[in-house]
């Protein structure tokens, strides 16, 4: 069993308890844990996968049994299963700053990225004629975030490969100084999945383009858990997952943002029959559609593309907005990070996750000697976040159902873990 905590930490913990149940009872987003599946354990692993929204099960019965079950192949029609990529798009979008028509929903993050980077260095080449007839220099370099999550390294290294670029890898901070005129496209996370560090998505895409290179920003650790605006900054190419905050379900679809006047620009590295202008034709040549379903591929994985729609509905409540997330967000994180510098002994933890509101994102790292051990313990203990190796323990933080108790009895949890 692990130790109490001394009587100075007691009496703090009564303190910081009695803080947190006024919190929530102040709490405007707090109902909406009600929509949510929830036990007793701590869950603050939503960075990873969300919640199950409670309502989602009976409409996938549904999708099941009456629209796959009945309906069978007159669901692509009735069931308006054909159109569902882009109609969930515009779900998606007001949740990223976006204007309707420039998402679409398919495939997976990886394949997003895949097509995102591919079309940008194909965009900057156009630009300037590829070092011929328009007699700009050659686009021949991709920047890569140094410290993105590996599959994102992995999809633009064979990017790279693909169309004949040099890869660079640099971190954020160093891009301004790395662009040049031989950089076609850079790749960026908005959000360290390891750290949580929030990256400057305006300043940033402002420097690329200054540079006549394209922009394609990874959105999965930040889409609804803070503002993105990806219209108002004039964000070229953008994807992200919606299995985290937007509770989409395990291997949920991904989701391709296309900016609105690139999009008769945008030539996907992967033509699909769905992205076809006469996709029923059945042409030998390919021609491709108008707008954001120019990202589509094949064809649509319906349940889980339906499952996703369902759990969208959490953000139609009277109240929600992202605005009002981010609000929540930053003050559970704070109200995290008080806790465990008042609960967990000095010097046993240290926060690798930006002080600074405009540097955070929705999770705090604490850096920690034997990480893994100490994460299985507390998941043992009823306080789930997860572990990135060597020695960060990650809590993510998802307003919509996460209130200010489960935030001071993880602090206590963990301290008590700590010994």
């Amino acid at each position: 069993m692990s130790e109490p905590l001394d009587p100075a930490g007691e009496a703090a913990a009564v303190d910081l308890a009695g803080e947190a149940r006024r919190l929530d009872a102040a709490d405007a987003l707090a109902p909406l844990r009600e929509r949510f599946v929830l036990d007793d354990v701590t869950y603050l692993d939503g960075n990873s996968l969300g919640a199950l929204p409670a309502h989602v099960p009976a409409r996938v019965d549904d999708v099941v049994r009456r629209q796959w079950g009945e309906l069978r192949i007159r669901s692509w029609e009735e069931s308006g299963w054909w159109t569902a990529p882009e109609r969930i798009g515009d779900r998606i979008a007001p949740l990223v700053g976006a204007a309707a028509g420039q998402i679409v929903v398919g495939d997976s993050t990886s394949v997003n990225v895949f097509k995102a980077l591919v079309a940008a260095v194909r965009m900057a080449r156009e630009d300037v004629g590829d070092g011929g007839e328009g007699g700009g220099a050659v686009r021949d370099e991709i920047l890569v975030d140094a410290t993105t999550f590996p599959t994102d390294g992995y999809i633009a290294e064979s990017a790279a490969r693909m169309t004949g670029c040099a890869l660079r890898a640099v971190t954020p901070a160093e891009v301004p100084g790395a662009l040049g005129d031989r950089t076609a496209a850079v790749l960026l996370n908005h959000v360290d999945y390891r750290t949580g560090r929030l990256h400057d998505l305006p300043a940033l895409t402002r420097a690329v383009h200054a540079c006549g290179a394209y922009a394609v920003w990874d959105l999965c650790h930040s889409a609804g858990a803070l503002p993105v605006g990806l219209d108002e900054h004039g964000v070229d190419l953008a994807v992200g997952c919606t299995y985290k905050y937007l509770n989409g379900g395990p291997g949920s679809p991904a989701y391709l943002y296309v900016r609105r006047d690139l999009q008769p620009r945008f030539d996907s590295p992967l033509p699909g029959w769905n992205s076809h202008a006469e996709p029923f034709g059945m042409r030998s040549a390919y021609a491709p559609a108008s707008g954001a379903v120019r990202g589509r591929v094949g064809t649509p994985d319906i349940l889980s593309l339906l499952a996703l729609e369902a759990a969208l509905d959490v953000w139609d409540a009277d109240g929600v907005s992202v605005a009002a997330v981010r609000a929540k967000s930053l003050a559970l994180t704070d109200f995290f990070l008080r806790c465990v510098g008042a609960y967990v002994p000095a010097g046993r933890v240290e926060s690798v996750t930006p002080a600074a509101h405009a540097e955070r994102g929705s999770q705090v790292a604490l850096r920690c000697d034997d990480a893994g051990e100490v994460m299985k313990r507390l998941v043992e203990s009823g306080v789930v976040g997860d572990f990135r190796a060597p020695d960060v323990l990650r809590f993510g933080f998802t307003p919509l159902y996460v209130g200010f108790a489960d935030v001071e009895r993880a602090a206590r949890v963990l301290a008590r873990t700590l010994g």
